[in-house]
């Protein structure tokens, strides 16, 4: 599960407990000014995933670390997909991050209103 925060002019993500292992990440920084937006999408755990290079996928289990699609990288962390939101990116090394996260309708507010 991921932690979602702002720290100034940063969208903050830090990753929790053995997901950073998984992930192979612990936290991602992204200036706001490179965020797009965010959504709560559980439906997305069901679509293609791409090739996974780094990090874990065991369908319905865990879906964790950096996935290529259609030229475009795509950092997941999602165990549990009814709490899934997609964070769209510009110009950065991911495209989009796709987290787990306590309350997905909090993180998407907290995301947008930081956007405004």
């Amino acid at each position: 599960m991921a932690l979602v925060h702002i720290d100034g002019n940063d969208l903050v993500v830090v990753i929790e407990g053995l997901d950073k292992l998984w992930a192979l990440k612990s936290s991602l920084t992204i200036p706001l000014a490179n965020v797009r937006g965010a959504t709560a999408d559980p439906g997305i755990a069901a679509d293609p995933k791409g090739i996974r290079a780094p990090g874990a996928h065991l369908p319905g289990v865990i879906t964790a670390g950096t996935f290529h699609l259609d030229g475009e990288k795509v950092f997941w962390d999602v165990k549990d997909a009814s709490k899934a939101v997609v964070i769209e990116l510009a110009d950065e090394r991911y495209a989009r991050l796709v987290l787990q996260v306590d309350d997905p309708r909090e993180t998407v507010t907290l995301v947008e209103n930081a956007l405004r």
